[in-house]
């Protein structure tokens, strides 16, 4: 049902001719990643999004398919291209949104970890230590979001190090932890990380979601209307023709073709866009949503009749989604019902993707920018049985566009086991539902605006009621 209403998931200003996204607090991301083809696709992207977070660290690392000496490895410096060409557009992305990093501030903050072996974890170094030095610094008591691309070798260097070193600061630091691992590409987290930092339950999410945006023969499960979003032609026009030394280095296949970003589920996990999905691993959101399997570690919704989650390791070798495309079943509906946790966003994903793609190189007026909304009222409300909930926002468009806006009851992320109908008012600038009778629940509303600009943007708020 679609209701011309508005949203805002954080205050919104425009300072200049730039819609400045203002959040009380930018989340403090750390990324390991081990240089395979798709990482480094996926750090173009993650770098067109470093306006989003503040950024603590780029290491590089190993894991099980890549580390230095293999045939396959990328190379020491392969992450220095890519912050040459972010260089070069940032006097344009900064037009677009001031707050991107500068390239000096990044490359200070990209360092080498450990990467000679899989699941090497016994030499100090430069990455290690700088996970070191973030996670001990008490002047900033925000999260950090840790995300793993490859192993999680360098992240254990590190704890093993506070372990040795602070062992009374144990406690505090895990505090501080986030962690976003793509699979478990080596052993380290099962052998050291789990044994010794468990107890004091770090939030682990653990994805297997991510074979939405993986290679070709991974990505098979998705729907056909969102792999046009893959496809040569969507991929030339709007990503890979004329954006840039930045994106010219991302390695499409040679006709175009989408080839992997099997990593950008973990920052986007992360981006502020309203889904807060970052408050919880069950909420969902751009980068999957997760269940609880065991003591803090998250995994990925499994509705197979009687599964049961492996104790351990899960990755190439045991996580569902990849077990299930071994199989090779034709037009596997629940292959497909297991990834729309993350194929879900596809096309807002991409799109934004493609509008930032333009930040590099068109000035203001030229291009697209996210809607400005604002909802009224707290975004977490008590509620009682019975009552009618009402929904007030006002929306506007720092291009001038039309805003078209969906309210919508994602009902995965519920506990509360009703549907609730979402009703318009004549003058679009309220909705209402009523309240189901199921005490102790808790119902989640995202409010969706689209503007009619090119690429079109969508920004979200996420409405949480706590049935009393």
């Amino acid at each position: 049902m679609k209701v011309r209403l508005g949203l805002v998931v954080l205050a919104s200003i425009v300072v200049g001719q730039t819609a400045n996204l203002i959040a009380a607090e930018k989340p403090r991301v750390i990324v390991t990643t081990d240089g395979e083809i798709d990482d480094r696709c996926s750090m173009v992207r993650f770098l067109l999004y470093a306006n989003e977070w503040d950024v603590e660290g780029i290491i590089l690392s190993s894991s099980q398919y890549h580390w230095k000496g293999k045939s396959s490895w990328a190379g020491d410096g392969w992450v220095q291209p890519y912050l040459n060409a972010y260089a070069k557009v940032y006097p344009n992305l900064i037009k677009h949104d001031p707050r991107y990093p500068t390239p000096e501030l990044l490359q200070s903050r990209t360092l080498l970890g450990n990467v000679k072996a899989e699941g090497e974890m016994d030499e100090i170094t430069p990455g290690s230590q700088r996970i070191v030095e973030v996670l001990l610094d008490e002047s900033d008591p925000r999260p950090i979001w840790i995300q793993a691309w490859g192993g999680t070798n360098t992240i254990a260097r590190a704890l093993k190090m506070i372990e040795e070193q602070h062992l009374e600061r144990m406690a505090e630091v895990a505090r501080k932890i986030r962690f976003y691992l793509i699979w478990e590409q080596d052993e380290t987290y099962q052998k050291y990380i789990r044994p010794r930092w468990g107890k004091y339950g770090i939030q682990t999410i653990i994805s297997d979601q991510f074979l939405a945006m993986a290679y070709d023969k991974q990505r098979k499960a998705i729907p056909r209307d969102m792999e046009r979003y893959f496809s040569a032609e969507w991929m030339n026009q709007n990503l890979l023709r004329s954006r840039g030394p930045l994106l010219a280095l991302y390695e499409a296949h040679e006709d175009g073709r989408f080839r992997s970003e099997g990593d950008t589920p973990s920052f986007l996990h992360t981006i502020p866009n309203g889904l807060r999905s970052d408050e919880s691993p069950v909420w969902g959101g751009w980068g999957g949503r997760f269940v609880r399997v065991r003591e803090n570690t998250w995994l990925d919704p499994v509705s197979e009749p009687g599964y049961q989650y492996p104790e351990g390791r899960w990755y190439t070798g045991s996580a569902w989604g990849r077990s299930r495309l071994k199989k090779e079943i034709p037009n596997d509906a629940e292959l497909t019902a297991y990834l729309k946790p993350q194929w879900r966003w596809i096309d807002a994903i991409q799109n934004d993707f493609a509008a930032r793609a333009d930040w590099c190189v068109k000035d203001f007026q030229a291009a697209n920018h996210h809607p400005v909304v604002m909802v009224a009222g707290e975004l977490t409300r008590d509620v009682k049985p019975g009552e009618p909930v009402e929904l007030t926002v006002k929306a506007s468009d720092p291009d001038g566009d039309r805003l078209n806006f969906l309210w919508w009851q994602y009902v995965e992320a519920d506990s509360a086991q009703s549907a609730v109908s979402i009703a318009s008012s004549e003058s679009e600038d309220q909705a209402s539902f009523v309240v189901p009778n199921e005490p102790g629940k808790q119902i989640h509303i995202i409010l969706e605006v689209t503007d009619s600009g090119t690429p079109s943007l969508v920004a979200y708020q996420r409405i949480i009621c706590n049935i009393q």
